[in-house]
């Protein structure tokens, strides 16, 4: 029996196109800080309060926001940077932009207030700290003046 040689010109040709730079998110191999990012969260419940561990590698504390609404934690992280490279004269030669983004809501209860939260950023890891419980509210009888 004879072993014919196989040949696939072409065949690989959507797998190059996929192994682009465009489809990484990144123009160089191994550069980490360019890929698409992703809001990895860790929710633990400790002493009647959920903590939560959001990791945002890349960003600084000024490009992260925490909006509470309608019982919605969303939180918000948008990064930009530009690096231009210019030859001995001046001339622009090379110049690059970046730009990422990424936003994730949590449901966390309507009964649930800004000031209840508490949050700090540090080492590219967002702590937030939410209660489990929603804030009791006083029964108390509220009565009305009658003039």
């Amino acid at each position: 029996m004879m072993l014919i040689p196989r040949r696939n010109y072409g065949l690989n040709l959507f797998d190059e196109f996929f192994n682009d730079p465009f489809f990484s998110g990144s123009t160089e191999k191994g550069n980490d800080s360019k890929k698409l990012p992703i809001m990895r969260t860790d929710i633990m419940e400790k002493d009647g309060n959920y903590l939560m561990e959001i990791e945002l590698p890349g960003f600084k504390k000024e490009d992260i926001k925490a909006e509470l609404k309608d019982g919605y934690l969303t939180i918000t992280a948008e990064s930009s940077s530009s690096a231009e490279n210019k030859d001995e004269r001046g001339t622009v030669i090379h110049k690059e932009r970046y730009t990422s983004s990424c936003k994730r809501s949590f449901f966390v209860g309507e009964q649930i207030r800004q000031e209840d939260i508490k949050a700090g950023f540090e080492n590219g890891i967002l702590k937030l700290q939410v209660p489990k419980d929603s804030p009791k509210v006083e029964d108390t009888p509220k009565y009305i003046d009658i003039l």
